[in-house]
């Protein structure tokens, strides 16, 4: 079971000088990836136990837009193991104009983890 979601950084997550952004949201958008996965695989939200690697691979900055990918790939009684996998997709081009945008012909990995969540027996409704 996989999901996707695409957001745009904004100057609001821009964290560091350069319009550089924190690698803490990339953390936060595994988060919203691992609980739409929970709901739908256990009708609950379940609750983020541990990462156990998370690897910072490319600079986000704001105006970038993330796709963020997850994916369970084992399951224990009430645990959930996830991959994760966020990727640059479209950059904007200041250097042209103002609002010039840019599709990446390939997406740049800028950051990939593993973790591990928890749905207590009680809450699983599926």
């Amino acid at each position: 079971m996989k999901a996707l979601i695409r957001m745009r950084m904004s100057s609001h997550d821009a964290h560091y000088g350069g319009n550089l952004v924190d690698g803490a949201r990339m953390l936060q958008l595994f988060g919203d990836v691992a609980t739409e996965l929970l709901i739908r695989h256990d009708g609950d939200e379940g609750l983020f136990r541990a990462y156990d690697s998370v690897e910072f691979l490319a600079p986000v900055y704001a105006g970038d837009y993330i796709e963020a990918e997850g994916e369970i790939v084992s399951e224990g009684n009430t645990s959930r193991k996830m991959v994760f996998e966020a990727r640059k997709v479209i950059i904007p081009r200041t250097d042209l104009n103002d609002s010039a945008a840019e599709v990446l012909e390939e997406p740049i990995v800028v950051c990939k983890a593993s973790g591990t969540c928890v749905v207590p027996k009680d809450k699983q409704r599926k």
